[in-house]
C-alpha cells in the first residue's frame, strides 16, 4: 500500500462532522454566555448600584473567575468538548486556556511548571492581538491623519 492509497483509506473512515450542527451549538452556547453575562450586568447595576462600566467589569471577572474555577475542577473540558466554539472564543475560552496550562504543569513547581508554562496556549493570542492592534493603529493614523 502506497502513501496516496493510505490516505484514502484514513478519509474513508475518518468520522465526518456536521458543521452545520456544530455551529448552531456555538452560536446557542455563545449566545447563552452573553444572555447570562447581561443578567450579570443588570443584577450588579440593581444590588449594588454600579455603573454600567464598573458592572461589565465586574462581570467579566466574575466568568473569567468560573471559567477557570471550572477548568480546575474538571468540568470545562467535557462542557468545551460539547459546546465547541462557543465556549472557546468568549471570554471564557482564554480563561480556560491560560487555567489548562497552569494546572497541565503544577507538579513541577512554581517557576519551572506554573510560571513558565502559565501563557503556553494563551501566549501566541496575547502576541498576535496586540501585533494587530499595533498595525490596525498604524493604518488608523496614516489614512485618517
Amino acid at each position: 500500500m502506497n502513501k496516496d492509497e493510505y490516505q484514502k483509506l484514513v478519509k474513508k473512515h475518518e468520522p465526518q462532522e456536521n458543521k452545520v450542527e456544530n455551529a448552531l451549538i456555538a452560536f446557542l452556547v455563545g449566545g447563552l454566555i452573553g444572555f447570562m453575562a447581561e443578567g450579570i450586568i443588570k443584577i450588579l447595576m440593581g444590588i449594588f448600584d454600579l455603573s454600567r462600566v464598573d458592572a461589565s467589569t465586574w462581570t467579566c471577572l466574575i466568568i473569567i473567575f468560573g471559567a477557570s474555577l471550572f477548568t480546575a475542577l474538571g468540568f470545562f473540558d467535557n462542557w468545551m468538548s460539547k459546546a465547541k466554539a462557543g465556549l472557546l472564543l468568549p471570554t471564557t475560552g482564554f480563561a480556560h486556556s491560560i487555567s489548562s496550562s497552569a494546572l497541565d504543569y503544577k507538579k513541577e513547581g512554581l517557576i519551572t511548571g506554573l510560571g513558565a508554562n502559565f501563557f503556553k496556549l494563551a501566549g501566541s493570542v496575547i502576541l498576535f492581538g496586540i501585533l494587530s492592534s499595533f498595525v490596525l493603529v498604524i493604518v488608523k493614523v496614516i489614512t485618517l491623519g
